[in-house]
This record gives C-alpha cells, sequence and structure tokens, in this order.
C-alpha cells in the first residue's frame, strides 16, 4: 500500500473514546454480564467472551468505513471498496488484540473455533462497514470540546478504576484450571472450634494457599506456626479470586503462605468477623497474565483501569496545545 492509503488507514482508527468503548464492550462487559445472567459455580467459556468482540466489529466497522469515506469525499460505489478494505483492516487490529487478550491475558476454559470467530468477524466487519459508508459523515459526530473532553475522560477514568477490579477477579475466576480449597485443615467453625487455632497437616516444603469460606472477610490477617518456624504472617491476594466450590459452599483465595518443609502447623486468622471461617489448600493454577495481575498493589491496578480515560484527557490537552493561538488585538487609543 502507499502512503496515502496508509494515512487514510490512521485517521480513520477509532480515537481514544472509541477505544475507551471498545476494551469496555469487550472486556468488562462479557464478565460482568456473564457474572449477573448465570449461577455462580458456572464457569464461563472463552467462546462467549469472544462473541461479544465479533458483534462490536460491526460497530467499529461502520466508524472506520464513515471516517474513511469523509476523509477522502467521495461515496456512491467508487468509494466503497476503499472505505470497506480501510475498514477490514481497522477491524483486523481489534480482533488480533482482543484474541490476544483471551490467549495470552485471560485465557479462558472451554475451547473456540478460532477460524469460526475468524470467519464471523469478517461478516461483522464487511456489513458493519457498508452500513458506514451508506451513512457516511451522518455517522461521525463532532470531536468533543476540550472542557468536554477533560469530562467524559474524567468520567471514563472513574468507570475504568470502578471496573477494573470486578474485570481482573472474574477473568482470574474463569481462567482457574485447578484449585484445593480444604485439602490441609483450617480455622473457624467450618474447621475447628471458634477461636482456636486450627492444625494444619501439610505434606511438603512450599507455598499454599487460604481460602475464605462462605460470606467470610477477604483481608484476614494469618499468622501460620510450628514444626520449628517462627510465626509467618500469610500475604493477602490483592484482588482475590472467588466463586471456588460447589454447591455445598463457596470459596476465595484470599492469602498464601509459605512452609519450609512438610510437618504439622497451627494456622490462626483474624478478621471483622469472629464466625469465619478460612480452609487451606493448594494454590489454585490460574493460567495467563492475570494470574500474575490478581498480585499487582491496588494502586497499579487502578492506574491500569485508568489508562483509557487519561488517554481521552491527554488527547484533549494535545488537541488544545497543537491549536493555533488566536492574535491579540491592541486597543485604539
Amino acid at each position: 500500500m502507499d502512503t496515502a492509503t496508509w494515512r487514510l488507514v490512521g485517521r480513520a482508527f477509532p480515537g481514544p473514546v472509541g477505544l475507551a468503548l471498545w476494551i469496555m464492550v469487550t472486556v468488562p462487559a462479557p464478565l460482568v454480564f456473564h457474572e449477573w445472567s448465570h449461577r455462580w459455580e458456572e464457569d464461563q467459556e472463552v467462546s462467549t467472551a469472544l462473541w461479544w468482540t465479533v458483534a462490536a466489529l460491526a460497530v467499529l466497522s461502520a466508524v472506520a468505513a464513515s471516517k474513511a469515506r469523509y476523509a477522502r469525499q467521495r461515496g456512491g460505489a467508487a468509494g466503497l471498496v476503499p472505505a470497506v478494505a480501510v475498514a477490514m483492516l481497522v477491524s483486523a487490529v481489534f480482533l488480533g488484540a482482543s484474541i490476544a487478550v483471551y490467549r495470552w491475558v485471560i485465557p479462558m476454559s472451554g475451547a473456540v473455533g478460532w477460524w469460526s470467530v475468524l470467519f464471523g468477524g469478517a461478516v461483522s466487519a464487511t456489513c458493519g462497514a457498508a452500513v458506514g459508508h451508506l451513512l457516511g459523515p451522518r455517522l461521525l459526530r463532532r470531536r468533543l470540546s476540550d472542557p468536554y473532553g477533560y469530562l467524559v475522560g474524567g468520567i471514563v477514568a472513574v468507570l475504568g478504576i470502578l471496573l477494573v477490579q470486578p474485570t481482573v477477579r472474574l477473568g482470574a475466576e474463569a481462567s482457574t484450571v485447578r484449585y484445593d480449597v480444604n485439602g490441609y485443615g483450617g480455622v473457624g467453625p467450618y474447621s475447628t472450634s471458634a477461636g482456636t487455632p486450627g492444625e494444619l497437616t501439610l505434606p511438603a516444603a512450599g507455598r499454599y494457599g487460604i481460602y475464605a469460606v462462605g460470606f467470610a472477610p477477604r483481608d484476614p490477617a494469618c499468622q501460620v506456626t510450628g514444626a520449628g518456624l517462627p510465626a509467618r504472617s500469610a500475604e493477602l491476594v490483592t484482588t482475590p479470586p472467588g466463586d471456588y466450590g460447589g454447591d455445598a459452599a463457596s470459596y476465595a483465595w484470599v492469602a498464601v503462605f509459605d512452609v519450609p518443609g512438610p510437618g504439622t502447623y497451627a494456622l490462626t486468622c483474624r478478621s471483622s468477623d469472629e464466625q469465619a471461617s478460612y480452609s487451606v489448600g493448594d494454590v489454585p493454577k490460574i493460567r495467563g497474565a492475570v494470574g500474575a495481575l490478581i498480585h499487582w498493589p491496588l494502586v497499579a491496578i487502578w492506574l491500569l483501569g485508568a489508562v483509557p480515560g487519561l488517554l481521552i484527557v491527554a488527547d484533549a490537552v494535545t488537541r488544545r496545545a497543537r491549536r493555533p493561538s488566536r492574535p491579540v488585538l491592541a486597543r485604539p487609543r
């Protein structure tokens, strides 16, 4: 492709507002919708999330084709093929990004026909591009003025901060391939007498997970001691994934601790609920980068969620800086 074509593709790309909407529709929306519409013990499969992306491609492609027609100032059949081609290129980039997210960041369970996703994405993008070219500039709205850009960017940043933790939590739950919630003992009425240390029989050195049972608080102050080990505090999971277990009880992975060797240990956990129970099992195996995201500091997770909104604000600031200043006219004396 020549330089003019690449320039047209660049103009057809959605701006920061479109990017924020795309992220919201293709990542948090599928996870949150599944949480609201299904029983807690039902795991979400990757195919249900990717079809949200396929459906969203129609809108994305329509906007890209409309922007391409506006940039070329050519309608009718002569401009249809270039507009559709540009929209398909833009759609391919965004579809590839979504596939990468659900393959390496949040690799949820279940099989998916990748060729069917690509075919469905191509059909959705083609139909959207045709509609976008037909509507032309009428599909576009004026760019946000600077004050509205700051306002929209701030709102999107706040929404991102509110949604990022549920998104990371639900993504970790859906990407868990193995967990053991009650293999080695616990503390609380569920495992032992309330207010007394729980006995743990650990088979080997290594890392173990502490699970909150039912509605037990997710931020307990737990300590492990015994077998020659001085009291060692457990490390809290910043964004604890839950919905583990079955019909009997639900569990949430809330903390981890290490022991130097096998033996019998004692577990104590203090929380706002004196009747809370916590059990000890193997650390869950979570695939993808989301398994590391749940341990990030809370500030870093919030910053990650605020990035789309901050991009909108940065775009407004940049446009204002590039705008030529008006000359100041001297007042007549």
